[in-house]
């Protein structure tokens, strides 16, 4: 009820010409719009978890508003030092994609490159160099595909009853029951390939057919090398997808996150995205000394010249959006009727 009267509410303000009037202000000409998107569909993801993808179909309208909105796309490295100087030119917009996954090498990049729209890559590394599927992802994803049946009993994998895939709370206990087991055992990236094998064997799944399609899977080493040779801005957003409580180990994420991301690209990386977009107070110290520029969040937001760089917002874009929220959100609309603002994973303050 409540998002329908929001959406009524949108289409009565667009019709008056709002989103015309705050486009073009001088309030919306001093913030910058940071898009996060994370998953462009290789096949039925979107529908999988549509929170995380979309499908290359939605993502094209999404790009052609930006075009027929005639929004200012700007590379990162470009509008954070001119939102900081309140130089920024109309309806300011940064793209950027989390986690670098090969589906936005094969779906996203075409579609921004035909438009000549830059972007940032926030690259976790650790699985570019694995072919393998990510291991949580493609366990949940593949529960999912047989969401209709049930799942017996895989002692050899920690899952000693059965149990009903037609829930996702359900699903979602097995996943974390493998997760648990490979944490306790201490298991490399194909160790844990393995174990995504033999869940597959349990449901019946292809196993060999799922890998080779690149499903859940990160770009490869020369995929990042050629993107990263073509203009896309690749930037740091750990090495493991992981942010350690302690000092010594979050600060090894982002050196071995920095090291293989320059030894791929060339180019040093001193913007950073918040795995899950957890952050707590002391990373911001850790981050500085580490002599990184920026932190992006799941918070939404425009971002201005006002805020802590190490807590940018952005506006997460996700199969449920529709295109007249997107408008709004591109003319800066969407800021101003905003509820929520804070991620579910939200910033924790310290410990005592």
């Amino acid at each position: 009820m409540v998002r329908k009267a929001k959406l009524a509410a949108l289409g009565l303000l667009r019709s008056a010409g709002c989103f015309e009037l705050v486009g073009n202000s001088t309030w919306r000409r001093q913030r910058l719009l940071i898009l996060c998107y994370h998953g462009v569909s290789l096949h039925d993801e979107h529908e999988w978890r549509p929170r995380l993808y979309m499908s290359p179909e939605q993502l094209d309208q999404r790009l052609e508003l930006i075009e027929r909105l005639r929004c200012s796309v700007l590379p990162l490295a470009e509008a954070l030092p001119r939102l900081q100087a309140r130089d920024l030119p109309p309806r300011s917009v940064a793209i950027t994609f989390d986690d670098g996954t090969y589906d936005f090498y094969k779906q996203a990049y075409p579609l921004l490159r035909r438009r000549g729209f830059p972007v940032t890559v926030y690259q976790t590394t650790y699985y570019s160099d694995y072919q393998v599927p990510v291991f949580n992802l493609i366990c949940s994803y593949m529960l999912w595909q047989r969401r209709n049946d049930r799942l017996a009993d895989v002692p050899e994998l920690g899952l000693k009853q059965s149990f009903d895939l037609r829930t996702e709370a359900s699903r979602h206990r097995v996943v974390r029951t493998l997760v648990e087991q490979s944490e306790r055992e201490n298991l490399t990236g194909i160790q844990k390939n393995q174990m995504a094998k033999q869940l597959a064997g349990a449901l019946g799944t292809d196993y060999a057919a799922l890998s080779a399609s690149r499903i859940l899977q990160l770009m490869n080493a020369q995929e990042v090398t050629e993107i990263g040779r073509t203009g896309v801005d690749i930037q740091l957003h750990t090495h493991r997808h992981r942010s350690p409580d302690q000092e010594a180990l979050f600060r090894r994420e982002i050196e071995d996150n920095r090291s293989r991301i320059q030894a791929l690209t060339g180019k040093p990386a001193s913007h950073f995205c918040y795995p899950s977009g957890i952050y707590r107070e002391q990373f911001f110290t850790w981050l500085k000394n580490e002599c990184i520029d920026s932190a992006m969040t799941c918070d939404t937001g425009l971002a201005s010249s006002n805020d802590n760089p190490y807590l940018l917002p952005r506006f997460v874009d996700t199969t449920g959006r529709t295109q007249l929220e997107y408008e709004s959100w591109l003319t800066g609309v969407g800021s101003l009727v905003a509820f929520r603002r804070l991620a579910p994973q939200r910033y924790i303050l310290p410990e005592d």
